[in-house]
This record gives structure tokens, C-alpha cells and sequence, in this order.
């Protein structure tokens, strides 16, 4: 650490700072009001890597480490959703200089380990990226069930369910996505939301 240059350290922090005031951007284009931040997000996910047990043949701290990587590109470029219409494409090619910019900051040690973790969660080949992309999306529809519970909207983020159905690998995650969905269909059904 006494490597790094504390202007560019300073830089990070900075750029990682700007996810606790950056909204994520898929709530706000379905009006739902007073909805998480981007770094509220992967705090979620960074906490849902405890369910990893020791026995897990899973490195936890891998997926920690990934899950607190995978969206830190949204401090420069924002966060980017399919309404925006930006070719999948382009969206990688921005965020990928952003993460290049921002793991720059951190010298020869650091920067790069980081730039891998980015890249290896982009790239979904290993169980560990598998999993934190799981977490992703399983986030994505706990927040969308809390929304509609709390606005008292029933079904207005199906579009969320519907867009992950089918692509949970994990078994455990795929279970609580099952029971999360039946839930709330029940609560849906009964007029609780």
C-alpha cells in the first residue's frame, strides 16, 4: 500500500464514493420512488456471499470480492439499462475503460488483480462468477417484490421476473428465487400488494 500514490488513491475513493449517491437507474425509469443507490446494491450482494458456508466448494472471498467489482464501472460511465437502448456491445466497451481508468488509480499490484475480478465476472466462466451473477439478479427481485409490497403496487415489476426467469444456475439461489416468487404471487393473489 505505501506504493500507491495517495493522489491516485484519492482518485479512487472518489470514483467508488460516487455509487453511494448514483441511482440505480432501472427503479427510477419505473418511477419507483426512494429506491436503492447503485452502492446499496452491491452492498446487498457483498452480504448475500455469507450464505456460502464453509463447506462451500465456492471461494466466499472470491465472490466477495466480486460482487463489490462487478458494478464499480457505474462510477464513471452510470448505470446503464436496456431502456437506454446502448448496443450490448458498446456497454461493455464503456465499461471497460472505465474499469481500465479506475484500476488505474491503484498501482501494479492492485489495479490489475481488481481489472481481472471485472473481467472474470463479465466473463461468467467460473462457478464463483456464476454465483455472484446469481446474487445479482436475486437482489434485483427481492428489491423489486420489497417495491411493489411497500408502494403497494401489485405486479408493476413483473418485467423483472420475467427477464431472469429461467437463468438462475445456482440451486440454492434458484430455491429462494422459487419461494420469493411464490410469495408473492400469494401476496398478489390475497390483494396484500
Amino acid at each position: 500500500m505505501e506504493n500507491l500514490k495517495p493522489e491516485k488513491v484519492l482518485e479512487f475513493i472518489g470514483l467508488v464514493n460516487n455509487l453511494k449517491h448514483s441511482s440505480r437507474r432501472g427503479w427510477e425509469q419505473c418511477d419507483v420512488k426512494n429506491h436503492e443507490q447503485i452502492a446499496g446494491h452491491m452492498y446487498g450482494m457483498a452480504m448475500m456471499t455469507f450464505l456460502l458456508g464453509n463447506n462451500s466448494t465456492l471461494d466466499r472471498l472470491k465472490c466477495l470480492q466480486l460482487a463489490l467489482v462487478h458494478d464499480l464501472a457505474e462510477s464513471i460511465v452510470g448505470d446503464i439499462t436496456p431502456r437506454d437502448n446502448i448496443p450490448e456491445e458498446e456497454k461493455h466497451k464503456m465499461e471497460d475503460e472505465a474499469m481500465k481508468t479506475i484500476t488505474s488509480c491503484l498501482g501494479e499490484e492492485i489495479g490489475p488483480y481488481m481489472y481481472q475480478l471485472y473481467k472474470e465476472y463479465e466473463a461468467k466462466e467460473t462457478p464463483e462468477a456464476q454465483f455472484v451473477k446469481d446474487l445479482d439478479r436475486f437482489d434485483m427481485l427481492f428489491s423489486a417484490t420489497f417495491y411493489e409490497q411497500r408502494d403497494n403496487t401489485p405486479g408493476k415489476l413483473q418485467e423483472y421476473f420475467t427477464s431472469t426467469e429461467g437463468k438462475f444456475q445456482n440451486t440454492y439461489i434458484n430455491n429462494l428465487v422459487e419461494i420469493l416468487k411464490t410469495k408473492r404471487k400469494s401476496e398478489l393473489s390475497n390483494g396484500q400488494i
